[in-house]
Formats: C-alpha cells, structure tokens, sequence
C-alpha cells in the first residue's frame, strides 16, 4: 500500500485511533480515585470558571441542562462541588470544594506520572518529536 506524505485523510486516519487509544489510557489512570473522565473535565471547567452556572456549564461542555442537572446532583453528593446563590439571588454559581480541589490535584498527579513514565522509555527524538507537535495540535483545538 502506497501511503501518501502530508495528506490530511492519511493523517487523521492515523492520528484518531492513536489519540482515543491515549485519552483510554489516562482515563483509567483515574478510576482508582473514583471519578470518571467526564466528571474530571466538569471539575475542571469549574476550577477555570469559578461561579460558572449550571446553564453555563452544560453550553460550554455541549451537554443538555437536563443531563448536566445529574452530572452536577453525583458530584454534589460526593462534595465535590457546592452551589452558591449570587447576592441578587437569581444566580446559581458552582465551585469546587476542598475535597474536589484534591481529587482535581490527584488525576493531574496520577495522568502526569502515567505520561512521564511512557515518555521516559523513547529515545531523545523521539521525545522531541512529540514536544515539537504539540503546538500543531493545539491548534487542532482552537476555534478559529
């Protein structure tokens, strides 16, 4: 089979099996600390956007306000997250509590460690290889 240089399609038919096979991979890095992948990004999002409403949350991670009302009710239940009223009352934010700062330190530790282990066996290009496409992929990730 002929593979062709620097074509998109050759590329991404590639590169998608090899980054689901990743985010798998340090998705199960967490699953000791009780938490799944979702419930991590939904922490994380209220680290960066503290006060963010339950509204708010659910457009940003593409989710129904109907589905994010359970997500929130599992991660409020294990105190996680908090709900604070706005001193106007109508607002709603969400936080994260203590122990869901901890939990939050914990993945970002326990993924870290799991990456650094694997990248300690490639070669020195190797590594620089990887380095060097992360700007590359960023990009893949930018809305404009």
């Amino acid at each position: 089979m002929i593979r062709v240089v620097n074509d998109p399609m050759t590329i991404a038919s590639r590169l998608r099996p090899v980054l689901l096979r990743l985010a798998r991979e340090l998705r199960r890095e967490i699953h000791s600390l009780g938490v799944t992948g979702g419930q991590v990004s939904l922490l994380a999002s209220i680290k960066h956007n503290p006060g963010i409403t339950a509204t708010e949350l659910a457009e940003r991670e593409r989710v129904s306000a109907p589905g994010m009302s359970g997500h929130l009710v599992r991660l409020e239940a294990a105190q996680l997250i908090e709900r604070t009223r706005a001193t106007d009352r109508r607002r709603i934010g969400l936080s994260l509590t203590p122990e869901g700062e901890k939990v939050l330190k914990s993945v970002r530790k326990k993924r870290t460690a799991w990456l650094v282990a694997r990248l300690e066996r490639l070669e020195p290009e190797e590594r620089q290889d990887i380095e060097r496409s992360i700007d590359a992929l960023e990009k893949l990730l930018s809305d404009e």
